[in-house]
């Protein structure tokens, strides 16, 4: 089992940032697919980002390249997502998500076995 503890979620204006935290405790892997989803009310949970904690880079949905960074500190089996140049329409219940392995189809859901509690981004325009 893994654990997936979320934070840094919070309320910001537009333009604004704001940097999630997702500590991962238990069986964690060190080979292993983490990334963030998010939920708006009301609609389905959409990918965000996500990386392999091996060798490769990050991936980002459309929406927020060239605004979000996704960083980990595999020392302390954490991962961030600083969000710069925030929207109102960021707005949404943040998730963080893990599965062992390559992180191919990395924007499917379903894919992740292992997920947080959420954190909540609200950005007011």
């Amino acid at each position: 089992q893994v654990q997936l503890v979320e934070s840094g979620g919070g309320w910001v204006q537009a333009g604004g940032s704001l940097r999630l935290s997702c500590a991962a405790s238990g069986n964690t892997y060190i080979n292993a697919c983490m990334g963030w989803f998010r939920q708006p009310p009301g609609k389905e949970r959409a990918a965000v980002a996500a990386i392999y904690t091996g060798v490769g880079g990050p991936g980002y949905a459309n929406s927020v390249k060239g605004r979000f960074t996704l960083s980990q500190d595999n020392t302390k089996n954490t991962l961030y997502l600083q969000m710069n140049n925030l929207k109102p329409e960021d707005t949404a219940m943040y998730y963080c998500a893990a599965k062992a392995g390559v992180c191919s189809s990395w924007s499917e859901p379903t894919q992740f076995p292992y997920w947080g509690q959420g954190t909540q981004v609200t950005v007011s325009s």
